[in-house]
């Protein structure tokens, strides 16, 4: 296990004088902690929008065989052609042990190809969505929001893995980068927030409200600190589906904003388990009903899923979710499941949600095999916002 970076060097107070330096890019000899997503002029920091523009995408090679078993091999090449695809359209810096940085330089192509950078930062897995940073933002400002990772609450379970590195990783990440780090006052994960940009959230109970992450804390409760250290001004809540993944249910492969208004909703496909076509009518019914934070009536627009019969060696942890996709400075990294009537058709409404950028859509059954996608495999570090 890593030794914890509190215990390496003094925290700075989150302040006045951290922020602007965090906003330019340049190097701090600490990383401010505060609970508050305030920056230092009094203006909100909040959470963006996914498909507004990246400094670079952050993603982190898969480490461990006992998490992967043979499967290792094929994870990583998947990994390797998503950072490559992606390094086509923005930076990207993939996490690694020291021991592992090596091979990653090697399968990334980092120097050789585009720009892929591999920075040591041990960790456990691959699922850089959930254990990394949330970045929030304000003119002039930007911040990290470190969710306490907990390895989704499956410690004592058949779900657990190690992830004591990826616990830290977070936090290293923030103060190699010079980024000012907020403690979230909850336990989560990346993948369980997914927002519009203008003060909206969308969440699911399993994965927040949920004892294994947060004991003892109400909906109300976990939904004030949300608020609080993301900036947002509402939330709304599906019910998901507790213990039957690892997760409990993400959002982001459930339900995703397109812009201000617009979801998209994950409709399972043929030969689904009926408990997943559940929560897939639950929510839409939830959202037609839903209005955001600014008062609109959502508009949804159904991404079916495959058939899983036809994708080559899908097991009960697959995850065909279309809706587990990544935007991109330019472009949307979407997964691509070997049903062609389903590719095609998650192809043509990606495009038609997002007409100002490419389609690209990528084989990743190693990754998917594990229960997660692209969007689990990617952390976005958005562009600041200009002062006034």
């Amino acid at each position: 296990m890593n030794t914890p970076v509190t215990s390496r060097r003094s925290l700075l107070k989150f302040g006045a004088a951290a922020a602007p330096l965090a906003a330019l890019g340049l190097a701090l000899p600490g990383v401010g902690t505060a609970r508050a997503a305030t920056a230092p002029n009094g203006a909100t920091l909040r959470m963006p929008a996914e498909d507004g523009r990246h400094v670079r995408t952050f993603m982190a090679w898969p480490a461990l065989r006992s998490v992967w078993s043979y499967d290792l091999a094929a994870v990583r090449r998947d990994i390797a052609n998503v950072a490559y695809e992606i390094s086509r359209y923005e930076p990207v810096v993939v996490l690694a042990r020291p021991e592992q940085a090596a091979d990653a330089r090697y399968y990334c192509g980092s120097g050789a190809y585009h720009r892929i950078d591999v920075e040591t930062i041990a960790n456990d897995d691959l699922w850089i969505r959930d254990f990394g940073p949330t970045f929030v933002v304000a003119p002039g400002a930007v911040a990290g929001v470190d969710t306490n990772f907990n390895g989704w609450g499956k410690t004592g379970t058949t779900y657990y893995q190690p992830y004591q590195n990826d616990a830290v990783a977070a936090e290293e990440l923030l103060y190699r980068y010079g980024v000012n780090r907020i403690k979230a006052g909850f336990v989560g994960e990346g993948g369980s927030l997914e927002t519009d940009g203008e003060g909206t959230l969308l969440a699911t109970e399993s994965s927040l409200v949920n004892p294994n992450r947060n004991p003892g804390m109400s909906r109300g409760q976990v939904e004030q600190e949300l608020k609080y250290a993301l900036g947002q001004d509402k939330v709304i809540w599906v019910p998901g589906l507790a213990g039957q993944d690892i997760t409990d249910c993400h959002i982001d492969c459930l339900a995703r904003f397109t812009a201000p208004g617009k979801v998209l909703l994950d409709k399972p496909g043929p030969d689904t388990d009926p408990k997943w076509v559940a929560v897939y009518e639950e929510t839409k019914r939830l959202l037609q009903s839903a209005t955001d934070a600014r008062g609109r009536r959502l508009q949804i627009t159904e991404l079916p899923g495959p058939d899983k019969k036809l994708i080559r060696g899908s097991g009960k942890e697959f995850l065909s979710s279309y809706t587990n996709y990544y935007t991109v400075n330019g472009a949307v990294i979407a997964p691509q499941f070997g049903d062609r009537y389903a590719d095609g058709l998650a192809y043509a409404i990606l495009q038609g949600a997002y007409p100002d950028r490419r389609v690209v859509q990528l084989n990743i059954d190693g990754i998917a095999s594990g229960g997660g996608g692209i969007h689990c495999a990617t952390q976005s570090q958005p562009v600041v916002p200009p002062a006034y």
